[in-house]
């Protein structure tokens, strides 16, 4: 179905204003969705155009359009076609990008943008897992290990092997050696995070009941993974 289809329903779709809202408010966003029902919509307001809910709001059942009323105002339509359950795992939405409005919106735009190119263009060679462990060891590297743990979750919940990770961190103590893996990075979450899945997979546990304890204690409920 296209946007001419049901175009003339937008004046009576909910409306969500998220302009100037900082943190992860996408929770909320995302129940509200959930309870639209078909042949209904909902218009959300945002200083940039909101790429990170496409994909989402799409595995929910619906079609978006979106419309630029000026530099610096986006409006965001969505209308369910079909009651879908969500089918694909995104954890971890990138919305420490809702900080950059809050300093410039041409800056909030420039940030989606690039984001979108760097995880999201098709055109990308290397695949969605691969450039996961990059940016996790990029992170890890640059001593940023609320991200590094950050793209461990996203990782194995996407489907990294463990294997996979047992070999990053063995390349960890190999190139940055023992003393500081063992004074930084043993006692880190990132490390706790793989800890986890290892002991769990040692005990034989499913890998979806895996995943449930990395969103339950390395999701944005951990002060040590969340961003605000």
């Amino acid at each position: 179905m296209s946007y001419d289809n049901w175009k003339d329903k937008i004046s009576e779709f909910k409306v969500k204003d998220v302009r100037g809202l900082s943190g992860n408010f996408f929770p909320a966003l995302k129940k509200l969705a959930m309870k639209i029902e078909k042949d209904n919509g909902l218009e959300v307001i945002q200083t940039f155009d909101p790429i990170p809910l496409y994909e989402v709001m799409e595995d929910l059942g619906f079609e978006h359009h979106t419309e630029k009323v000026d530099d610096h105002e986006f409006h965001a339509y969505f209308y369910r076609i079909e009651v879908k359950q969500p089918t694909k795992d995104i954890p971890m939405r990138p919305v420490a990008l809702t900080n950059m409005p809050i300093i410039d919106d041409g800056l909030g735009e420039v940030a989606v943008q690039f984001w979108d190119l760097t995880w999201s263009d098709e055109n990308r060679f290397l695949d969605y897992e691969t450039r996961l462990l990059l940016s996790l060891t990029n992170a890890v590297g640059a001593g940023r290990m609320r991200q590094a743990t950050r793209e461990l979750v996203k990782g194995y919940i996407h489907g990294i092997d463990s294997r996979a990770l047992d070999d990053v961190f063995e390349l960890f103590a190999w190139n940055q050696g023992i003393g500081y893996f063992s004074s930084e990075i043993g006692p880190s979450t990132l490390f706790n995070a793989y800890k986890t899945i290892k002991k769990m997979e040692e005990k034989g546990v499913e890998r979806p009941e895996i995943c449930a304890k990395l969103k339950e204690e390395f999701g944005e409920k951990n002060p040590d993974v969340k961003v605000i």
